[in-house]
């Protein structure tokens, strides 16, 4: 295995916390974070975002048949293609240099990643509807928003559109020792487990925007939400959803619904939208 020390040296680069830039330098983390893969995951096409130093990439190519990593930085693409020349050779890797929200992925079977901080999300939610095992790095209160159940504080817009693909769980939290430069708050390994949903939506946009809606006024009732927030959700009447829908639910906050309770709601917008 390449040392990740070693590999930050012959790149001749230094962490830029202003660029987003923290480097996964502990071994033991980087050697554990394939093996958080599903026991059934394809491992004949990995993609890793933000390839850094190629630390992960080197592990990735030991269980991987193909590894394809996304690097934007145009020195560590650069580096990555110097470093990996054989492999790249091979056809075992390739380097795609841009930035992962805007360049076309390939078709991929896993994704184990370290995520850029500052668009992990954005990045999170381009790659889960792709309905693939994924292995990513995140900071923990994100993590833990990610993964939160139902009444939990944490429980949000993040858990429901999360779990909408996924079954999500944070496997390990990771120091800010074993990154460099260290970032100024604690990171954690999320594995999620692509499933179909336990309920039906007319429309994923749909059903999204009234989830992101609700949310911003989580301490508001579900009646006042619904009503204060058409402009996000898109509800052409949001008195009509209000009155049709059940008066147990409209008393209860955001955080006290279930993602299929959301669900019942989207539907039943869409059939007041179908009804005028």
């Amino acid at each position: 295995m390449r040392d990740p020390d070693a590999l930050l040296a012959r790149a001749g680069v230094r962490g830029n916390p202003d660029r987003d830039q923290h480097f996964l330098i502990d071994d033991r983390v980087l050697d554990r974070l394939p093996g958080y893969l599903p026991s059934d995951a394809e491992t004949d096409h990995l993609l890793e975002v933000g390839g850094g130093t190629g630390a992960l990439t080197d592990r990735l190519l030991n269980v991987g048949d193909r590894v394809t990593v996304v690097e934007r930085d145009r020195t560590l693409a650069s580096f990555l293609r110097e470093e990996f020349d054989e492999e790249i050779g091979d056809g075992r890797l390739t380097v795609i240099e841009g930035d992962a929200l805007s360049v076309q992925l390939p078709p991929f079977s896993t994704s184990v990643s370290n995520l850029p901080y500052g668009v992990s999300s954005e990045i999170a939610f381009r790659l889960l509807p792709e309905m693939r095992p994924l292995v990513l790095m995140f900071q923990k209160e994100f993590a833990e928003r990610m993964a939160a159940d139902v009444g939990e504080a944490e429980y949000g817009r993040l858990s429901v559109t999360a779990g909408h693909y996924a079954d999500v769980e944070i496997v390990e939290p990771v120091p800010k020792e074993a990154f460099s430069p260290p970032p100024a708050v604690e990171s954690a390994v999320v594995r999620t487990t692509p499933r179909e949903p336990e309920y039906e939506v007319p429309d994923d946009g749909a059903f999204m925007a009234l989830v992101r809606a609700v949310f911003t006024q989580r301490r508001k009732t579900m009646r006042n939400a619904i009503r204060n927030t058409a402009h996000i959700s898109g509800l052409s009447d949001p008195d009509a959803v209000v009155a049709a829908a059940d008066e147990e639910l409209l008393g209860k906050r955001a955080g006290n619904v279930s993602p299929a309770a959301f669900a019942e709601l989207a539907r039943l917008a869409s059939e007041v939208d179908r009804a005028e």
